[in-house]
C-alpha cells in the first residue's frame, strides 16, 4: 500500500451527528468519550455523552470515538445536538478475529474475548493520531473504558487529564479490588463469613460469594488477567478520577475505598444513573418504542392487576445451560405469577420444558427493558445483576430476585440484597443447578403480599425516588457533573504564552471544592 493510502486508511474518519463543523472555540471545551466496543460498555458512556449535551452543552463539545462498524449504534443513541459529534477510527486486523467483528456481542463466541482485547490494544497508535490531529487547545478531558489502558499513555502524551470508566458500582469495585489485593478469602471454607478489610464492621461476605472475577483474576494462566496485567492495571491506577454509574444515595459511602486505589488525590465522580442524566432524546425514545415482539402490548392486557408480573432477563452475554433453564421455567410457572421471559440468543435452541398458558410470555427478540420494567404490571425483576440493569430496575422502583452469573454480579447482586435492601438473591457456584422449588420461593418472597416482600419493594420505591431526585435540578448527581467540570478545568495550569497543560502537583492539580 502506497504511503498516502496508509495515511488515509488510518485518518479518523468524523461524522457529526448534529452538524458540528469541529470550530474551536476559546479554552479547554472539548470532552472526548472512548468506551470499549461492547455494548454494556458503549451505552452508559453514550448516555454520559448526551448528559453533558444536555447540561453543558452551551459551552462543552463532546466527541465519541468509536469503530466504523460501532457508528451507527453510537449514533443512534446520542442527541442531534451541534455539541456531539462521533469519530470513527480503524479496527485493528487480528488473526483470531473475522473481519468485520468490531465488538464483544459480534463475537462468535465468547472464548474469543481474549483476542478481541488484545485487538482493542492496537487501538494504540490511531486513537493517538486522531488525539494530535484535534485543533489546539488540547481536549479537557479524555473519558475511557478502564479496559482501553493504552489511553491513559496517550493522554499523559498528549497533556490531557483522564477519567476512567468501569461500568460498575463503586461498592462493587471496591470489593473486587479489595478481595484481589488483600485476599482475605483464601483459606475460607466456603460458607463461612468473613468480614472485608476496609469495609464498615456489617460488610461480610462468604467464600461462596466471591465474584468470579476476583477468582478468576488470581488464576495467573487466564487469558484474560494476562491482558489486565499487560494492558491495563499499571495504566488505570494512574487516572485523575473514576466516573462511576451510580449515586451518592445509593452506594456513596464506598466511594473512598474504591479512591484509595488510584493514586494520591484521584476522585470517584457519581454522576448517575446516566440514563436518567441523559433524559429522553427522539433517538432514545424511538429505540424504547421499538417493541416487535409486542411485550408491552402484553404487559396492557394485565395491567388491571399492578405488579402482578414477574420480568426475567439475564442480558446479552449470561449464558445459562439448558439444565438450569428447565428448572427456572418449572420454577416460574410454580410460582403461580405471571412471567415474561426475554431469553435473547443465549437460549439457544432450548425450548421450554412446561407450558406457562396464557400467563407466561417467553421472547427472543429485542425488548425494550426500561419500558418493561416501569410498567405498573411488573413487580419484579429476575435478572443476572448486572450493573446496567440492576440500575434500571432500581430507577423503575422494581424488586430484583440477583442470580449473579458471571464477572463481579456476585458483589452486585450483595449490594441489592443484603446491603440496600431491595432484592434477595441466588448464591451458587461450581455450576450446581438452582432448582425449581428455590426459584419459586424466591419469586414468591418477592411477589407475595407478606411482610418481607411489602418491605422489600417499600426500599425499592425509596431508591427509585433518590435516583430520580439525584440527577434533578440541585441533585447530586447533577451537581456532581458541574463540579467535575470546574475542577477539571481548574487542574490545568496557564503558561504565559496562553497555552494550558496539566498540572504536576502531587494531587495533580486538583482545585478544590
Amino acid at each position: 500500500m502506497p504511503a498516502s493510502a496508509a495515511a488515509a486508511a488510518t485518518r479518523p474518519a468524523a461524522e457529526g451527528v448534529g452538524g458540528n463543523d469541529g470550530a474551536t472555540l476559546a479554552g479547554r471545551d472539548h470532552v472526548v468519550v472512548f468506551p470499549l466496543m461492547s455494548k454494556g460498555h458503549m451505552i452508559p458512556l453514550l448516555h454520559f455523552a448526551a448528559a453533558l449535551a444536555a447540561h453543558h452543552g452551551d459551552h462543552l463539545r463532546v466527541t465519541l470515538v468509536t469503530t466504523p462498524a460501532n457508528l451507527a449504534f453510537a449514533r443512534r443513541r446520542l442527541p442531534s445536538s451541534p455539541s456531539v459529534r462521533v469519530v470513527a477510527i480503524p479496527f485493528p486486523a487480528h488473526p483470531q478475529i473475522p473481519p468485520g467483528v468490531e465488538s464483544t456481542d459480534a463475537l462468535p463466541s465468547q472464548s474469543l474475548f481474549p483476542a478481541f482485547l488484545r485487538a482493542t490494544a492496537l487501538l494504540r497508535e490511531p486513537f493517538a493520531e486522531f488525539l494530535a490531529s484535534l485543533p489546539s487547545p488540547p481536549p479537557l478531558v479524555l473519558v475511557s473504558d478502564f479496559f482501553l489502558g493504552f489511553t491513559q499513555r496517550v493522554a499523559d502524551d498528549a497533556g490531557v487529564r483522564r477519567l476512567t470508566f468501569n461500568g460498575m458500582s463503586p461498592f462493587s469495585l471496591a470489593l473486587c479490588f479489595t478481595l484481589a489485593s488483600r485476599r482475605p478469602h483464601v483459606g475460607v471454607e466456603g460458607g463461612a463469613e468473613f468480614h472485608v478489610p476496609g469495609f464498615p464492621d456489617d460488610v461480610r461476605i462468604t467464600a461462596d460469594e466471591v465474584p468470579d472475577a476476583v477468582i478468576q483474576g488470581g488464576n495467573p494462566d487466564d487469558p484474560v488477567t494476562q491482558f489486565l496485567h499487560d494492558e491495563v492495571r499499571d495504566w488505570d491506577h494512574r487516572s485523575w478520577g473514576v466516573l462511576v454509574n451510580s449515586f451518592a444515595a445509593l452506594d456513596g459511602d464506598y466511594a473512598a475505598i474504591l479512591e484509595s486505589f488510584y493514586h494520591p488525590g484521584s476522585r470517584t465522580w457519581l454522576v448517575g444513573p446516566l440514563f436518567l442524566a441523559a433524559g429522553e432524546t427522539p433517538e432514545t425514545k424511538k429505540e424504547e418504542d421499538d417493541d416487535p415482539e409486542g411485550c408491552v402490548a402484553w404487559l396492557d392486557e394485565r395491567a388491571a392487576r399492578p405488579g402482578s408480573v414477574v420480568y426475567v432477563s439475564f442480558g446479552t452475554q449470561a449464558h445459562l445451560p439448558d439444565a438450569q433453564l428447565d428448572e427456572l421455567a418449572h420454577g416460574l410457572v410454580d410460582s403461580g405469577h405471571a412471567f415474561l421471559w426475554a431469553i435473547g440468543r443465549s437460549g439457544g435452541e432450548w425450548s421450554p420444558p412446561v407450558d406457562a398458558g396464557g400467563d407466561g410470555k417467553i421472547v427472543r427478540g429485542w425488548v425494550p427493558q426500561r419500558r418493561v420494567l416501569s410498567h405498573p404490571a411488573v413487580g419484579a425483576f429476575v435478572t443476572h445483576a448486572g450493573w446496567n440493569s440492576v440500575l434500571e430496575s432500581l430507577a423503575a422502583g422494581r424488586p430484583m430476585l440477583a442470580w449473579p452469573v458471571m464477572a463481579e454480579q456476585a458483589a452486585n447482586a450483595k449490594l441489592v440484597a443484603d446491603i440496600i435492601g431491595a432484592g434477595v438473591r441466588v448464591v451458587h457456584g461450581g455450576g450446581v443447578v438452582v432448582g425449581r422449588a428455590e426459584v419459586a420461593g424466591k419469586v414468591g418472597r418477592l411477589m407475595d403480599s407478606g411482610e418481607e416482600g411489602r418491605a422489600i419493594r417499600a426500599r425499592a420505591e425509596e431508591i427509585r425516588e433518590a435516583a430520580r431526585a439525584a440527577v434533578g435540578e440541585g441533585g447530586a448527581s447533577r451537581e456532581a457533573l458541574w463540579r467535575l467540570v470546574d475542577e477539571l478545568r481548574s487542574s490545568y495550569v496557564v503558561a504565559g504564552d496562553g497555552t494550558a497543560a496539566a498540572a504536576s502537583s502531587e494531587n495533580g492539580g486538583r482545585g478544590k471544592c
